[in-house]
């Protein structure tokens, strides 16, 4: 059965962790549906994972539309979430209405995700009453990482936590399906999970999370650098470089290609094309 975002609150009220990854092309969403991951993020952080850039910022509409197109063909029963790309709902309620219909319209997603708090609420609430499914994201927002100075843990004082609990309440309030949490220390989002109606999903946030979301790439072992609230739980750079390398061996010493992967002509085709003996 395929996963919609109505799904996840009833795997919060029944205590059932959701998990959550997040995929950027046909190959990757095939093998986590296979897995049983019921929801997949076509991240903006395809940014840094797939395109080379140093941060989220440079990636475009246009640049999401491709991928979700690519992992909407690959997962046959994950929700699939859009991340709405930096100032592509900032702007204007009218810009972020327009741009949404374009993840789901031309990207097949189901449901988009915009980062921020209260400053977006009135957003939130113009797509979800005009039948958008939103996942809400709040702590670390990787689109501010200029303004906040870089990628720091949010919620450590007393202020700072009220300020995060009020953000993913006003939220709920517009009506956000989940929330993202990311960057938080572990007792503040646990504390706001208790207090919130819709699922949060945690990224660097602790166990205490309805749900949790992992770069696949860092999973993997994909990516040059593994953060601290990631687990690797493969070492396929180790595993395709060696490929690489054996490949290029072989081709150099010409061990490849090999007869069995080479195919033969008719007998006598050689040589009555091209005359001779076909030497």
């Amino acid at each position: 059965m395929s996963v919609r975002a109505r799904r996840l609150q009833e795997m919060k009220q029944a205590g059932e962790p959701i998990v959550c990854v997040t995929a950027y092309d046909f190959p990757s969403a095939r093998l986590a549906d296979e897995a049983g991951i019921p929801v997949i993020l076509v991240g903006d952080s395809l940014g840094n994972a797939v395109l080379g850039h140093d941060s989220t910022l440079p990636v475009t509409l246009g640049d999401m539309a491709h991928h979700t197109r690519a992992v909407v063909r690959g997962a046959r029963n994950a929700l699939v979430i859009a991340d709405m790309p930096f100032m592509t709902y900032q702007t204007s309620a009218d810009d972020a209405m327009r741009n949404a219909g374009r993840l789901l319209q031309e990207g097949g997603a189901q449901a988009v995700k915009l980062e921020g708090g209260r400053t977006i609420a009135p957003t939130v609430r113009r797509l979800t009453e005009s039948g958008v499914p939103v996942m809400g994201h709040v702590g670390l927002l990787p689109q501010s990482v200029h303004q906040t100075g870089g990628y720091r843990v949010q919620g450590r004082t007393a202020e700072q936590a009220r300020a995060l609990l009020d953000d993913a309440l006003a939220l709920q309030e517009a009506g956000a399906f989940a929330v993202v949490i990311e960057s938080v220390p572990g007792d503040v989002a646990a504390e706001a999970t208790r207090r919130l109606a819709v699922p949060t999903i945690g990224i660097g946030a602790g166990a205490g999370c309805d749900g949790q979301i992992q770069v696949l790439h860092d999973l993997l072992g994909l990516s040059a650098r593994t953060p601290r609230h990631a687990k690797r739980y493969a070492d396929l750079s180790g595993v395709i470089l060696g490929a690489l390398r054996a490949y290029r061996d072989d081709v150099i010493e010409r061990r490849f290609p090999g007869a069995e992967h080479t195919p033969e002509a008719e007998a006598g085709a050689v040589a009555e094309a091209f005359g001779g003996d076909g030497a």
